[in-house]
């Protein structure tokens, strides 16, 4: 049976909310969590956007079992990646490690990578780029990235990125797996050669098999949002008011800048479709069948989001009903 996670969603809660929630989660019996990395929100209603790697060490600190994948890290303009090489191997000390498979220790942290979008690359005034420029970024930003974990100096000159008598001093026992997500063909088959594991947000059967086709090893994770309320209409209300960007179609979620175009846009998703995508209420039947639609598409690891306020209530809710149903 697969794993079943927690989302954080630093789009809608400030750092300390998502620490007193990682806590929660554990205690409640989710083995692993989801934090997103935003510089903003994608609407203004959800209100938030903490700097995740501030959050994360005090989630390393407030947790002990807990192992957290950010979901994800674009490394490839906001952040220099020989910045995020030592914002890893710095967070991933300080998660320690939990027993993996054989007994051999497993690092506590995961790093998600992906292309990102330009609501968060673009605010230094760097140009956007292209999708197939930004999986060239990624690709050269991961290979730096492992270069700098072995702790040597690096003098770098790439097509992207330079470094220069580059060295990591403080390193973690055991490095983190790099996950990367994807959401098309050419990305996907790039997360099989250069990553540890893939990260999606679909139940997409297709793309795992491609992804286990091109050669990719490690944990297929899968993300999915609910709400959770003892209303069902309440629930519908909540998602659409807070995650009806989540129903944009194509590119649109890639290239828009602004939480204000992100809210034009998604002024087409009515609450009824809303309603239609997503798990609302609190009927342990309606959550279970999404969580399944992930389990028979072959993913390892599902992680959820609950939507709105409340993040109490729902991983109560999950422990109570959820968790020893799965």
């Amino acid at each position: 049976m697969a794993t079943i996670g927690y989302f954080l969603s630093s789009e809608e809660h400030p750092g300390s909310e998502l620490v007193t929630a990682a806590a929660q989660a554990e205690q409640a019996g989710f083995p692993a969590a989801w934090i997103s990395d935003h510089f903003h929100p994608w609407l203004d209603e959800q209100g938030h956007s903490p700097f995740v790697w501030s959050v994360l060490g005090a989630i390393a600190q407030a947790t002990s079992t807990l192992r957290v994948t950010t979901a994800v890290t674009a490394p490839i303009m906001r952040i220099h990646p020989a910045i995020l090489a030592q914002a890893t191997a710095t967070t991933a000390e300080l998660f320690g490690t939990v027993p993996g498979d054989g007994g051999r220790a497993r690092s506590r942290f995961g790093f998600g990578v992906g292309t990102g979008e330009a609501l968060n690359e673009h605010i230094l005034g760097d140009h956007w780029p292209v999708p197939e420029v930004r999986l060239a970024m990624i690709d050269e930003a991961v290979a730096l990235i492992r270069e700098l974990w072995k702790g040597e100096n690096v003098d770098h000159d790439g097509e992207h990125y330079v470094v220069e008598n580059t060295r990591i001093y403080t390193l973690p026992s055991t490095l983190p797996p790099i996950l990367m997500s994807g959401f098309g063909e050419k990305s996907v088959q790039l997360a099989a050669r250069i990553a540890d594991g893939f990260m999606t947000t679909s139940p997409n059967k297709e793309h795992l098999d491609l992804y286990r086709r091109s050669g990719g090893k490690g944990p297929l994770q899968g993300g999915v949002k609910v709400c959770w309320n003892e209303d069902a209409n309440q629930a519908a209300k909540i998602a659409h008011q807070t995650w009806r960007n989540s129903f944009l179609p194509g590119q649109l979620a890639q290239d828009l800048p602004t939480p204000s175009h992100f809210d034009q846009a998604s002024q087409l998703v009515t609450e009824q479709l809303v309603r239609e995508k997503v798990p609302c209420g609190p009927n342990p039947e309606v959550h279970l069948q999404a969580i399944r639609e992930y389990v028979d598409a072959g993913f390892d690891e599902i992680y959820v989001s609950q939507m709105g306020p409340d993040q109490e209530g729902m991983i109560k809710f999950y422990e109570r009903e959820i968790l020893p149903a799965l």
